[in-house]
């Protein structure tokens, strides 16, 4: 069968690691990157160090507004949809390149498998939220990570199609966790011999482009720097606006604070099986934190992801209709949050990719 798959965000690129080989082995895979990521430090290490096939296609769409990157998307996989005819469309989460190749298969139709179908923070005026459901329901193939994303697309009327899989990020997580241990020297890198630090991560346009909200966040991981070491991976977006509102130099030069470019996928996964504790807006770190039994807060208003929050391990912070109150609020959440006593396999057993390229075998029978 020959498929292509689309990717074009870090956390595309980490889940398509493991699968990408597994579908090699009985298929042809086209890789297409968008460019929606288009900076070494969050795209091409990720291919480097995980072994990710590079791209047949790169469209270097590059940052934009929604309308005008997903139109271009759209144009550009258009072309590459029509040339090569492929039998299926690969695509996985919720970003823009997820939105566009769905799209753009569909009106061509073209058959979709969406790796991550079924999460919902039940917020439509979450972006990903919109990407998410939409391109969940013009899917032919759904494989959903968890019981939990199967239960929200059966309530939406999406019967056909949908596989209980595990989640792919697990398998990454296993697999490349040794590997990390080995060949990441971040620890070093960055001097932290505190095994006590705070790992944060901010990137969301909601916390970042909200200026009251990017302030009460920024202040509290100040005040919070007094009493523990933090190690802060600073995304471009976040780097820009604080700059605008001039605090990126109060963070920058703050004893405790270590401020980083953003990381390979080997660093990262050593910073959080290190961290005492993960404050984050990512989807996809809460997931790793969850993996690595790290206790995390959650910078947001709701979760796509409440296994996490279910069993102990994730507090969601805030409820954006308030705002996020005061600065001892988020303080007090981190220091106050402890790891939970239960841990079960509720994201799988670390054979995503595995089960969803059997489903795959399955399909392709069908089409003969």
């Amino acid at each position: 069968m020959k498929i292509i798959t689309v990717l074009g965000a870090r956390p595309q690129f980490i889940k398509a690691a493991l699968l990408s080989r597994e579908l090699r082995g009985k298929n042809e895979e086209i890789i297409v990157h968008t460019g929606q990521h288009y900076d070494k430090e969050m795209s091409d290490v990720f291919f480097n160090e995980m072994n990710i096939p590079l791209p047949d296609y790169n469209l270097g769409i590059g940052s934009n507004t929604h309308a005008v990157q997903t139109a271009n998307m759209m144009m550009g996989l258009e072309k590459i949809f029509i040339s090569e005819a492929p039998d299926l469309i690969l695509v996985y989460g919720d970003t823009n390149s997820t939105l566009s190749a769905a799209l753009t298969a569909s009106k061509l139709d073209i058959p979709i498998a969406h790796v991550e179908a079924g999460p919902r923070m039940f917020d439509k005026t979450v972006p990903e939220e919109i990407n998410r459901i939409i391109t969940d329901h013009v899917s032919t193939l759904l494989f959903a990570p968890t019981k939990n994303s199967v239960n929200n697309l059966h309530k939406e009327g999406l019967m056909d199609g949908v596989h209980l899989t595990g989640d792919v990020m697990l398998d990454n997580f296993k697999f490349f966790s040794k590997k990390a241990g080995k060949k990441s020297n971040i620890l070093q890198r960055i001097k932290i011999n505190d095994e006590n630090y705070t790992l944060v991560t901010v990137h969301r346009k909601r916390n970042t482009d909200v200026k009251k909200n990017l302030e009460i966040i920024m202040n509290s991981i100040l005040k919070l720097s007094n009493e523990q070491s933090i190690v802060f991976p600073l995304h471009p977006r976040t780097e820009k606006f604080l700059r605008i509102i001039n605090l990126f130099n109060k963070i920058k030069y703050a004893p405790n604070i270590n401020i980083i470019k953003p990381v390979g996928y080997f660093d990262m996964l050593v910073l959080i099986k290190n961290a005492a504790r993960i404050v984050t807006d990512s989807g996809g770190l809460q997931k790793e934190a969850y993996f690595a039994k790290i206790p995390c807060i959650t910078l947001d208003s709701s979760t796509g992801w409440p296994e996490t929050v279910h069993e102990g391990w994730n507090i969601i912070f805030d409820d954006q209709k308030r705002g996020f109150g005061s600065e001892r609020d988020i303080i007090n959440k981190i220091t106050s949050l402890r790891p939970s006593k239960m841990h079960r396999n509720v994201f799988g057993d670390g054979n995503a990719s595995k089960n969803i390229c059997k489903i795959l075998d399955q399909y392709s029978l069908s089409l003969k």
